[in-house]
C-alpha cells in the first residue's frame, strides 16, 4: 500500500475512534469501515497499530485481542454534575428510544395485518363468485325441491329395515358356515387354504368385502 493510502487509512480511522470514543477490535473497525471507505483488513490493522505507535489512539491487549480507542486526554475533563446531567439525559433518550421502537413495533404489526387483508379489488371478485355460487345452489335447491321421485319417511324406513335383516341373515351364514369349515377342518390332513382350493371355496376377504354395521 502506498504513503498516501496508509495516511488516508490512518486519518479516516482516527478520525472515527475519536467521533466514537468508544474502544473496538480491528475486526471491528474493519467492518465498521470497510463499506462506506473500502477499507481492507490488512490496511485497517496496519493502520491502527500505527497510530498507537504514534501515541495518537490507545491500544490494549486482553490475552490475544487487542482493543484500540481514542486517547482520552485530548478530551476535557467533565466534573461530576456534567456526568449527572450526561447521565440523565442519556436516560432521557433511552426512554425515548424504547417508546420508538415499540411505535415502530406497533406499526410494522398493523402494516403487516393491512398487507395480509384482502384489497378492494379483490374483495369485489370474492363477492360475485359468491353471488355465482349462491345462485347455482338456489337452481339446484329449486330442482331438488319440484322434483316428483322424492322418497317417502315410510320408504326410508322400508328400505333400512330391509338392510337391516339382509346384514343380519349374513352374519348368520357366514357364522354357520365358519363352524362347518372349522368342524371339516379337524379331520382334515391339508391346510384350510388347501381345503378351500381343493372345494372351490370363495370369502369375502378374497374380494376384500366386510359385513356394514347396522
Amino acid at each position: 500500500m502506498s504513503k498516501s493510502k496508509d495516511a488516508s487509512a490512518s486519518g479516516i480511522i482516527l478520525k472515527y475512534l475519536n467521533e466514537q470514543n468508544r474502544p473496538y477490535s480491528a475486526q471491528d473497525v474493519f467492518g465498521n469501515l470497510q463499506k462506506e471507505h473500502g477499507l481492507g483488513k490488512t490496511a485497517a490493522v496496519k493502520a491502527l497499530e500505527q497510530l498507537a505507535q504514534q501515541g495518537k489512539i490507545k491500544e490494549k491487549v486482553y490475552g490475544k485481542q487487542k482493543i484500540y480507542f481514542a486517547d482520552q486526554e485530548q478530551f476535557p475533563s467533565v466534573s461530576e454534575t456534567e456526568l449527572k446531567t450526561m447521565d440523565n439525559q442519556i436516560s432521557e433518550l433511552t426512554s425515548k428510544l424504547q417508546e420508538v421502537l415499540q411505535s415502530c413495533k406497533q406499526l410494522e404489526a398493523e402494516l403487516k395485518e393491512l398487507n395480509s387483508s384482502m384489497t378492494t379489488k379483490d374483495m369485489k371478485a370474492e363477492i360475485e363468485l359468491l353471488k355465482v355460487e349462491c345462485s347455482s345452489g338456489t337452481e339446484k335447491l329449486k330442482k331438488v325441491k319440484s322434483a316428483t321421485n322424492h322418497v317417502t319417511p315410510e320408504e326410508r324406513e322400508k328400505v333400512y329395515n330391509e338392510r337391516k335383516q339382509y346384514v343380519k341373515e349374513w352374519k348368520k351364514r357366514k357364522r354357520m358356515a365358519t363352524d362347518l369349515i372349522d368342524a371339516i377342518l379337524e379331520g382334515y390332513p391339508k391346510t384350510k387354504k388347501q381345503f378351500f382350493e381343493e372345494v372351490g371355496l370363495e370369502t369375502d376377504e378374497d374380494y376384500k368385502v366386510t359385513i356394514p354395521d347396522l
